[in-house]
C-alpha cells in the first residue's frame, strides 16, 4: 500500500495518476486537506486552468482505468489522525509531498511565517513519529520532498546532502548546513534535520528529494482528460517565475525580470519530477538516509524569461523583457552549480524535458486560459 500526502496538489495529483498506473496491484491511498485551494483564494488569486473536486478527478480516473485510488481529506498536523491512517493501512511506502510550499507566502505577516513552519514542521515529526509509534520502523520506506533552496547560493559546487569537513584535528562527512534564505525554506531544513534524527536513532529508510524549481502544465496521465487537470498558479504567492513569465506574456504585459535575472537556479519539469518520485516509490527499505538533488537543468530567470518569449513567438504572440528593481536579497550575478549524478542513475535514468520543450509546452497549453490571466492581471504585478 503506498501513502500520498498532499494529494490535491500541484505535484501531488499527477503524482498520484502516475503510482495508479506505475503499481496498478497496490492500493493508492491520498490524503490531503484541500488547504493550496483555500490559501489561493484567500490571496485572491485562482488556478489558471480549472481544476475539478477530487470527487469528480477519482470518477474521471477510474473511466481509464485507474481503480485503485483513494482519497481520504484529513489534517496531518492532528497526530491522532495520523496514527489512526498508518494503525489502518500500515503502507509499505510513505510519499510526503504535503506543504505549505511558497516562500513569498510566508514573508507576507509573522502569523503566516509561524503558520508555515509549524504547519510543515508538525506533519513531518507527526509521520515520524507515527512511523515509530505504530512499529513500521523496518517495513515503512519514507520519501519526502524538501527543497533545493535549503542550501542556499554559496561558491562551491552544491553535493547531493552531504559535504566533506576537514579541520586541523580531522575531518568527517556531515549533513549540508542549513543556509536557507526563507521562511519556507527554512521549515524544510527543520524537517531535514528531523528526517536525519529519526534515521539515525531508530533506523528508518529515508529518502530526502531536494525539489528543484517545478515547471510545466501537466504529465500525460493529466492529458487525458479535463477533469484530470493539475492546477497551474501564476500568482506573485504561489506562482513560481517560470509560470509568472508566462502569465505576463499571455496577459500582454511586458516580462518582468527582478534586477539583472543573471543567477542560476535548479529546476525539474512536473513530468521528471513525478517520473522521479515513482521511481523513489518502487526503492525498498534499507534503513538509510539518501539524499537526491531532484533537478535537471540550471538556468537563469533571463533565460527563462527569453525561452518564454521565444516560445510566445511560435504562437504568434510578442513581448518585451524588461528589467525592474529586485525586491529580494539576493546575488542577481550567482553561478550556482549542483550535483545531481546520484538522482538521475537512480531515480531518472531517462533523458529530462529540457528548457525549451518545457516552455514551448506551457505556452501551449496556455493559451485558451489568457482571459484568466488578463482578469487576475493584479494578482502577479
Amino acid at each position: 500500500m503506498i501513502l500520498l500526502t498532499g494529494a490535491d496538489g500541484y505535484i501531488g495529483w499527477p503524482l498520484m495518476l502516475k503510482l495508479s498506473r506505475a503499481f496498478p496491484e497496490e492500493r493508492v491511498i491520498g490524503v490531503d486537506h484541500l488547504g493550496r485551494r483555500r490559501w489561493v483564494g484567500e490571496i485572491g488569486s485562482v488556478s489558471a486552468i480549472p481544476i475539478a473536486s477530487m470527487e469528480k478527478r477519482l470518477e474521471t480516473a477510474k473511466e481509464f482505468g485507474m481503480h485503485n485510488l483513494t482519497f481520504i481529506e484529513a489534517d496531518l498536523t492532528e497526530y491522532t489522525m495520523v496514527c489512526q491512517l498508518l494503525k489502518t493501512f500500515r503502507p509499505r511506502v510513505i510519499l510526503h509531498v504535503a506543504a505549505q510550499p511558497a516562500a513569498p507566502y510566508s514573508h507576507l505577516h509573522a502569523p503566516l511565517a509561524h503558520f508555515t513552519q509549524e504547519n510543515n514542521n508538525r506533519m513531518c515529526r507527526n509521520l515520524l513519529w507515527g512511523i515509530k509509534e505504530c512499529g513500521l520502523e523496518q517495513e515503512t520506506h519514507f520519501v519526502e520532498t524538501t527543497t533545493t533552496g535549503v542550501y542556499g547560493s554559496p561558491h562551491f559546487t552544491i553535493p547531493e546532502g552531504f559535504i566533506d569537513v576537514k579541520t586541523k584535528t580531522g575531518s568527517d562527512t556531515i549533513p549540508y548546513p542549513g543556509m536557507a534564505t526563507s521562511w519556507y525554506h527554512m521549515s524544510k531544513v527543520g524537517d531535514i534535520n528531523n528526517l536525519y534524527l529519526s534515521s539515525k536513532m531508530w533506523g528508518f529508510s529515508i529518502t530526502d528529494l531536494r525539489t528543484a524549481i517545478v515547471f510545466g502544465t501537466g504529465t500525460e496521465e493529466t492529458r487525458l482528460h479535463p477533469h484530470l487537470a493539475t492546477r497551474f498558479d501564476f500568482d506573485f504567492y504561489f506562482g513560481v517565475v517560470a509560470n509568472r513569465f508566462c502569465a505576463q506574456m499571455l496577459a500582454d504585459h511586458p516580462i518582468t525580470l527582478y534586477g539583472k535575472g543573471e543567477q542560476k537556479k535548479p529546476m525539474i519539469a512536473l513530468e521528471d519530477a513525478v517520473d522521479s518520485l515513482a521511481q523513489a516509490a518502487a526503492l525498498s527499505p534499507n534503513q538509510k538516509f539518501q539524499v537526491f538533488n531532484q533537478m535537471t537543468l540550471l538556468a537563469s530567470p533571463k533565460q527563462l524569461a527569453e525561452q518564454v518569449q521565444q516560445a510566445g513567438q511560435k504562437q504568434g504572440l510578442q513581448a518585451q523583457i524588461t528589467h525592474i528593481p529586485n525586491p529580494r536579497k539576493e546575488n542577481e550575478t550567482h553561478q550556482m552549480k549542483m550535483e545531481n549524478k546520484g538522482f538521475r542513475q537512480h531515480l531518472l535514468p531517462q533523458e529530462a524535458v529540457s528548457l525549451r520543450e518545457g516552455m514551448d509546452r506551457m505556452v501551449k497549453d496556455l493559451l485558451p486560459y489568457r482571459s484568466v490571466f488578463k482578469e487576475y492581471k493584479d494578482r502577479f504585478l
